[in-house]
């Protein structure tokens, strides 16, 4: 059998996926992202009337500046967290490592749902947090904790810090420990061995985890819905309210080229800082 035959064979092997992938995945949200940009008064065309017709509002400015400024924090934070955590992990016994791993992937696998409702256990009025502060005298009444930006945080962060951790011990499995040792040796202090050895070399984990946690963020429904509530809005429940309360099906197509659009911006703007580090 002929080279080329060969590769027509591995061709139509992995067609029927193909074809699968486009019909079923590709064309619908081809067709979706497209419709955002289509304006049909006063006469059908294509533009960005939509756009500024969406952000013209300030209610959609607010909640846009929101979502982007929550799930920035949140990535933020969760990279901060999950950096010593990491260091930690990586350092643990191997016949220990795979029970700890195991402990960091189990949040996973419980339902957002019944982690959700935790937080709202924890933050409401007679909650365990207003018990606390009620019993050690810092308040004389109860706090509104819930349908609150920091609910939304935490629950939030407290959801996703699992993806960008699981992507900094992946990165530093890979790391072997004689560079820092070594950087050490040199002269080289605790911050400058992370800032100059371990952060260039674990930058990839860095945007994995990044993108993950800041994509979550941005598209994540029940979580902001049941801690923020109507009062906190954020761009994937206002999506649902267009759709399901006043069926603007034109305004939910751009809000999500709008989540796109910033999922994409995020990996790009993390690269670029990498590539921009790699080549200091």
């Amino acid at each position: 059998m002929s080279v080329h035959q060969k590769k027509w064979n591995g061709v139509m092997l992995v067609m029927p996926a193909l074809i699968f992938t486009v019909v079923c995945f590709l064309l619908p949200v081809l067709a979706l992202l497209l419709d955002a940009f289509r304006v049909d008064a006063p006469a059908a065309h294509w533009g960005l009337g939509r756009f500024v017709d969406f952000f013209a509002e300030p209610l959609n400015r607010q909640v846009f500046l929101r979502t982007l400024r929550i799930a920035a924090l949140v990535t933020l934070v969760s990279a901060l967290l999950s950096y010593p955590a990491a260091q930690a992990i990586v350092r643990v016994a191997p016949r220990y490592r795979g029970m700890v791993l195991g402990m960091m992937i189990l949040p996973l696998m419980v339902s957002p749902i019944a982690r959700t409702y935790a937080w709202i256990v924890l933050f409401g009025r007679n909650g365990a947090i207003n018990s606390i502060l009620l019993s050690l005298g810092l308040t004389d009444e109860p706090q509104r904790l819930l349908f609150s930006e920091m609910a939304v945080f935490v629950g939030l962060l407290q959801l996703l810090l699992p993806l960008m951790l699981m992507s900094l011990v992946s990165s530093m499995e890979n790391l072997s420990r004689d560079i820092t040792l070594a950087a050490s040796t040199l002269g080289a202090n605790a911050w400058q061995v992370f800032t100059r050895v371990t952060l260039p070399l674990t930058q990839e984990g860095l945007i994995v985890g990044g993108t993950l946690v800041f994509t979550g963020c941005v598209t994540a429904y029940v979580t902001p819905a049941l801690l923020g509530g109507p009062k906190v809005l954020m761009l994937e429940t206002l999506l649902y309210q267009k759709v399901s309360v006043e069926s603007d099906f034109g305004t939910a197509n751009v809000i999500a080229v709008i989540l796109v659009l910033m999922t994409l911006a995020v990996n790009a703007g993390l690269k670029r800082i990498s590539s921009s580090r790699s080549t200091v």
